[in-house]
């Protein structure tokens, strides 16, 4: 079998590896382009997929638009049997339906559940306590496709998303690898997803990415690591974004308007409707990321 894989972040890395260590014929990776970044904006950033396919020898095309005319060319001169896609971005028909055995996707949820951009995140902040991933079929629309596996995977308490995301990045490489297996052998079923059971992952942005401590000491402490490491929950503290990325939090009661500041010698602590907040790992804007010890050791009121 004929194997075109598409897929950028760290995410995919280990579902390339997999098949490569399986002996399957990876005749092309599809990849982001470079970027220039680093110190002085001289550095070229190579995706990590570029960079592994890269290290096996692999053909590597980096399209700018997916419509172009020289890349469908170039990919179709692949001859892909099948083509997998994790953690890419958006196919057009032309690139989805060229193989005969299809084009699938691996997805960090699932599916219906957390269709969209941020699946992994919106689990951690809605305080689920199971997740897992699928994989599926593309068509038109964005993660509608016929399921064809998933597997589940547990969040634990102290979860933050970069825990999950390292977890899941592993259990969804051996999933794509036993969905190629189906595929080449013809003992997959796909099934349609359930309409009634869809639910929606957006895209985080800044503005969405800041606490709202007016809600519940439980549901902060879930929005806090549901974006932590990236891209990182914040408040505004003595006009400055203060961005959190580990707390604990206490359930009790208090007379203190939401969002009010507690610091004494050693805590920071932010009152929730039904407690507080105690940070523990913090940046406050224009300073290194640090514990919440020696911050308050150079802090003045």
């Amino acid at each position: 079998m004929r194997i075109v894989f598409m897929g950028t972040p760290d995410f995919a890395v280990p579902s390339l590896k997999i098949l490569l260590e399986n002996n399957y014929e990876v005749v092309g990776v599809v990849t982001a382009s470079d970027k220039v970044g680093g110190r002085g904006n001289k550095q070229i950033i190579q995706s990590a997929v570029k960079r592994f396919a890269v290290e096996h020898n692999l053909k590597v095309l980096q399209p700018e638009k997916l419509r172009n005319p020289d890349f469908i060319k170039e990919l179709a001169d692949l001859k892909a049997d099948l083509q997998i896609v994790v953690a890419f971005r958006m196919l057009p028909e032309m690139v989805w339906s060229m193989p005969k055995m299809g084009t699938f996707n691996l997805h960090g949820s699932l599916l219906p559940k957390y269709r969209g951009a941020a699946p992994i995140n919106w689990s951690i902040i809605n305080g689920d306590k199971i997740t897992g991933v699928t994989t599926f079929f593309l068509q038109h629309d964005i993660d509608t496709g016929n399921i064809l596996l998933q597997k589940e995977v547990p969040i634990l308490p102290e979860d933050n998303v970069g825990d999950l995301h390292d977890r899941m990045m592993e259990v969804g490489a051996a999933l794509v690898l036993e969905t190629v297996k189906g595929i080449e052998n013809n003992t997959l079923i796909a099934k349609p997803q359930v309409d009634s059971e869809v639910s929606h992952a957006p895209k985080l942005f800044m503005s969405n990415c800041e606490i709202d401590f007016n809600k519940s000491s439980i549901e902060v402490y879930n929005f806090i690591r549901g974006l932590s490491p990236f891209p990182t929950a914040w408040f505004r503290f003595q006009d400055l974004i203060m961005k959190v990325y580990a707390a604990k939090y206490e359930i009790t009661n208090h007379k203190l308007t939401p969002g009010s500041i507690r610091i004494e010698k050693d805590t920071f602590a932010v009152a929730t409707k039904d407690g507080f907040i105690y940070l523990k790992d913090i940046q406050l804007e224009g300073r290194k990321r640090m514990e919440i010890h020696p911050f308050l050791l150079g802090f003045k009121q």
